[in-house]
């Protein structure tokens, strides 16, 4: 298989306060890696680095062979790479459609308004947002925000689509349908890298894990050998019987 992503010894200050420390992996083309860890472990930090929001003080980032650090976040989207935020970020005061569109304006593959027109809707009908193409992005709900963002980054066509919480404050129905949603994603050959809290979720959808604490690495793997590690047990899952349940669950 393919390195889509290799991240080699990174590292990201801010001051004096080490976010990010020595942080190695790789990622294969056409699969989920799920990222989790405590809040403040690095996570959206390391999604910043990746995707150009940061540049690191030390490491290489790999994107497709190529070196990409110090590249900016819309060269990250034309060279293929989307994401969605943690705090979603439409553009509130243009309709849904038009959001999507700028999705595929200013992706990969450069689209004109006719053909990004074309590419929102059909957008639209696969993240399944249930709202009207003129309706203000501003007004829609949490739920219908989180479908938008995830529209507007595959309209996008990216090879590599960053997930940052997207099941994030849903309801359990909610988070079925999402789950199926990032399913399709995959088997139309988008690779995805996830930071999630909801584990039942991340342990049904991921190939592998990485795990954080306090900006470092302390696991990766498949999932059922990561919920089992003591270092994940003691710094993220607390109860040592909360491997058994996810895995019961899973």
């Amino acid at each position: 298989m393919t390195h889509i992503l290799e991240v080699d010894r990174v590292g990201k200050r801010f001051g004096g306060l080490q976010a990010l420390t020595n942080i190695t992996f790789n990622l294969e083309e056409g699969e989920i890696l799920g990222l989790i860890g405590p809040n403040g472990a690095g996570k959206t930090t390391l999604f910043n680095t990746i995707n150009g929001v940061y540049s690191p003080e030390e490491g290489t980032i790999l994107f497709r062979g190529k070196n990409v650090v110090g590249h900016k976040p819309y060269e990250m989207a034309k060279m293929g790479m989307s994401r969605t935020h943690q705090i979603v970020r439409p553009l509130k005061d243009l309709t849904v459609r038009e959001n999507i569109m700028a999705g595929a304006c200013f992706g990969h593959e450069n689209h004109n308004l006719l053909a990004a027109g074309r590419i929102a809707d059909e957008m639209m009908g696969f993240a399944g947002i249930k709202a009207k193409p003129d309706q203000l992005a501003g007004s829609l709900n949490v739920a219908q925000k989180k479908r938008l963002e995830m529209a507007r980054a595959l309209a996008a066509h990216p090879k590599l689509l960053l997930l940052d919480e997207v099941l994030a404050g849903l309801t359990p129905s909610e988070i079925d349908g999402m789950i199926k949603t990032i399913l399709d994603i995959r088997k139309q050959g988008v690779t995805i890298i996830m930071i999630e809290h909801v584990m039942k979720a991340i342990m049904n959808v991921s190939d592998h894990l990485l795990v954080l604490d306090y900006g470092q690495k302390i696991a990766e793997g498949q999932p059922e050998e990561v919920v089992h590690n003591e270092r994940v047990v003691e710094a993220y899952l607390g109860d040592p019987n909360m491997a058994r349940r996810l895995m019961e669950e899973a």
